[in-house]
């Protein structure tokens, strides 16, 4: 056998000619191949089809909207869940549910290319681009809900991403960032102002410097728009001046609970309130805070249209979340001026501190900066990231370190404490499951828990005690008051940082507080990962911080971080 190789290789060399015409016929040949699969299984045309007439609808019938797709107010999944189901979203599917319906059934041979070809021929269906408008921080051209990757953006995952939620439109801006919307509100500008390459779809346009690339979701038809699930808020007193806490009102005798939340997001209002036969719309402010929540007995008034809902009464309110998004405090920038003081936001890790750094960026509109570098981060919105902590463009530093050094190079210091039992899981999970991710069952029941708590819970302790020693001018803040009472303790933050913040800012932050990097909460361990050891150890410590902290005429601990 490699006697004839060795002769195969002589010949070809002798004659190059006769092995490029060797290797031209064998390319013929495969792409005849591939030809003749793209056209085996295309489908036979049905007679309706060669007859439009004869398929088409009666004189003033309604026609069918593209594709006769139906986008339905709950999203309900009828079919069964396939790849390009998963890729493109329940707003892909058809009205059975049936995904390849919608492609068209060409069997089992139908070769890739056709099939590429298809699907590039829908995703141009669901979505008509409409132009480049400007857009402005203080006044958003489209004021649904927002979110930012400055590494992964792509046209199709903001229209998809708008479309779940049930928006009308889709804008994308400085090639990162996503906005939605039910209507536009700003003006039409030059396509050339439009000129940013998403980043992560290179060659197409994801907008520009305060310009919006915006497209319309063909799907999302006015009958069969889907507001999202609101949030309910509670019962509430009505407010003294309704006029002005509340701008817009309209009568309905036939109310709903969607009704009332369809009109307030339909107006560009957060907030929905029900007051038996009347539907109110407005945003949180001091005069209707939502910070006094009253028992729900006082608004069990039965809707009118919906019978196991409460409306509420002409006294009392029951109040919903509406998907529209306050953008009273979503502007953020640098400071405009070099800070002459650098603020630490030190924290133990898995202490809540990039929560804390979103609650801050949109209590006082400038970015927060960090000691290290997180790429995520980044890339999610945090534009401070990437400055150098002494770079002064920002409001305040995150930093975990705890050394003298490091402490006293700062001039003040916001200091957030974490129940070490909670921040200590939190930190496991970033650490073996990302930022909004878990730690896989193995590593709880491995080595790497037991070594983790080792290494870490003298940690938790040390931090508080060295920025308690070595700090200037350290406010402390507990994360579960934090979360408790937002509104007090964000002031008492912006407060140190030396920024002036209207309250209305501040209710803005309460309805937006959650930002990207919370984790879901429901994946939790069925069982306490600390055993009576560790318990042992951490209850110590914690009586350790708690001393200092007295010492210092400070509010101890909590007290649900002991006993376990």
């Amino acid at each position: 056998m490699a006697k004839l190789w060795f002769k195969f290789q002589r010949y070809f060399r002798r004659k190059p000619v006769r092995f490029f015409t060797f290797l031209v016929l064998y390319l013929t040949a495969g792409s005849l191949v591939f030809l003749h699969s793209g056209f085996v299984g295309q489908p036979a045309v049905s007679q309706n089809q060669a007859n439009p007439a004869a398929g088409a609808p009666a004189e003033g019938a309604e026609l069918p909207f593209l594709g006769d797709l139906n986008l339905g107010r709950a999203f309900r999944d009828t079919g069964e869940t396939s790849s390009i189901a998963r890729r493109y979203g329940p707003w892909f599917k058809g009205k059975d549910g049936n995904e390849r319906a919608k492609l068209g059934d060409y069997g089992g041979a139908w070769s890739r290319a056709l099939k590429g070809r298809v699907i590039r021929e829908k995703e141009e269906e669901r979505a008509k681009y409409i132009g480049c408008y400007l857009d402005d921080t203080q006044s958003r051209a489209l004021r649904g809900v927002s979110f930012f990757d400055y590494k992964k953006m792509t046209i199709f995952r903001c229209q998809d991403n708008c479309a779940e939620r049930g928006y009308l439109y889709a804008g994308l801006e400085f090639g990162a960032e996503c906005y939605c919307g039910h209507k536009i509100q700003a003006t039409n500008v030059s396509e050339a102002e439009c000129d940013m390459d998403c980043k992560g779809e290179r060659g197409s346009v994801c907008g520009g410097a305060n310009r919006l690339s915006v497209y319309r979701l063909q799907l999302a038809q006015e009958a069969a728009r889907r507001y999202g699930s609101a949030v309910f808020r509670g019962c509430f007193r009505r407010p003294d001046n309704l006029s002005l806490a509340l701008p817009v009102t309209a009568a309905m005798p036939n109310m709903s609970v969607d009704k009332c939340v369809d009109l307030c997001t339909e107006k560009e209002y957060p907030l929905a309130a029900l007051a038996g036969t009347a539907c109110h719309c407005g945003f949180p402010t001091t005069r209707f805070p939502l910070h006094e929540r009253e028992d729900e007995q006082l608004c069990a008034q039965k809707c009118s249209a919906e019978e196991f809902e409460s409306c509420g009464t002409p006294s009392y309110f029951i109040v919903y979340q509406t998907q529209v998004q306050d953008n009273r405090c979503m502007d953020r920038r640098f400071l405009p001026a070099k800070s002459k003081q650098l603020i630490a936001l030190a924290s133990f890790p898995g202490a809540g501190n990039t929560w804390a750094r979103h609650l801050i960026e949109l209590a006082t509109g400038f970015y927060t900066g960090s000691y290290y570098f997180d790429g995520s981060l980044y890339n999610k919105g945090f534009k401070g990231e990437r400055d150098h902590w002494r770079s002064g463009r920002t409001i305040c530093i995150k930093t975990h370190e705890s050394g003298q050094k490091e402490i006293e190079a700062f001039d003040a210091a916001i200091l957030l404490i974490r129940n070490p039992y909670k921040a200590l899981m939190a930190e496991f999970n970033r650490k073996y499951g990302g930022h909004i991710g878990f730690a896989a069952h193995a590593h709880w029941k491995g080595k790497e828990w037991p070594e983790f708590v080792r290494n870490y819970a003298p940690w938790w302790a040390t931090h508080t005690l060295d920025w308690l020693k070595f700090g200037k001018k350290v406010l402390v803040v507990h994360f579960e008051d934090l979360k408790q009472d937002l509104f007090v303790q964000l002031g008492r933050m912006v407060g140190l940082l030396g920024v002036a913040v209207r309250e209305d800012r501040l209710l803005c932050v309460e309805s937006q507080k959650d930002g990207n990097f919370k984790r879901s909460g429901l994946r939790k361990l069925e069982y306490d990962p600390y055993t009576a050891d560790m318990q042992k150890t951490i209850s110590a410590y914690i009586k350790t911080v708690d001393a200092a902290l007295k010492g210092r005429n400070l509010t101890g601990v909590p007290e649900d971080y002991y006993p376990r």
